[in-house]
This record gives C-alpha cells, structure tokens and sequence, in this order.
C-alpha cells in the first residue's frame, strides 16, 4: 500500500504556471506506475497524465498536451506535474493516484491508490 500527498496548487492567472507534488510513502515508490487526475465542478474526474516507474514513458491528455509536464524522483518519493500555460478551464481538484500495473490506463478506476487533491484555479 502506498499513502499520497498533493501540494503545490494555489490561485494564478492564466497564462502562468504551478508545480504539483506528490509525495509518496510506504510500499516502494517505484513499484507503480502514476497518474494525475482532475476533477471540476459539477464535471467527472478527468484523466491528465502518467508516467511509468521508471519514468521513461508519459502520456498525456490532449486537451494539456506540451503544457503540462509529468515528471518523478524516485529517490524523492516524489512525482511532479509542471503546469505551464494555465488556461481558466485547467481549474480543478488535481489528484495525484498510483497504480501497481504496468498496463497503460486513462480509467479513474484502475487506480486504487489516491491522494486528497489539491486545488488549483486559474483566473482569466
């Protein structure tokens, strides 16, 4: 098992930028695959990005394609989303989730390890 903790969001104005972290604890880091998720008002919760355990594979949304940026330190324990170019309809509860597969997946519900989220909006 695996314990997930967000920070880094915040309120910023369109066109800038945040980075999310995730730190993780317990079970070994690098035994999961992970995955950030969003979730806006009175909307399902959205698939962002991945990354494989060893980093060395991302995918990513369309919609946050080359302005987003997922990136891990498994020495750190730490997974991190570079949000660059913020549009106000990035605004959203990020999650950071892990999943033990190594089978890509975009499924919310794949993921049985979950973060508390963390809020970000952007103001036009």
């Amino acid at each position: 098992q695996v314990q997930l903790v967000e920070s880094g969001g915040g309120l910023v104005q369109a066109g800038g930028s945040l980075r999310l972290s995730c730190a993780a604890s317990g079970r070994a880091f690098s035994s999961y695959a992970m995955g950030w998720f969003r979730q806006a008002p009175r909307k399902e919760r959205e698939f962002v990005a991945r990354i494989s355990r060893g980093g060395g594979t991302t995918y990513y949304a369309d919609s946050v394609k080359g302005r987003f940026t997922i990136s891990r330190d498994n020495a750190k324990n730490t997974v991190y989303l570079q949000m660059n170019s913020l549009k106000p309809e990035d605004t959203a509860v990020y999650s950071c989730a892990a999943d033990p597969s190594v089978l890509y997946t975009t499924l919310a519900s794949r993921y049985p390890y979950w973060g508390q989220g963390t809020q970000v909006t952007v103001s036009s």
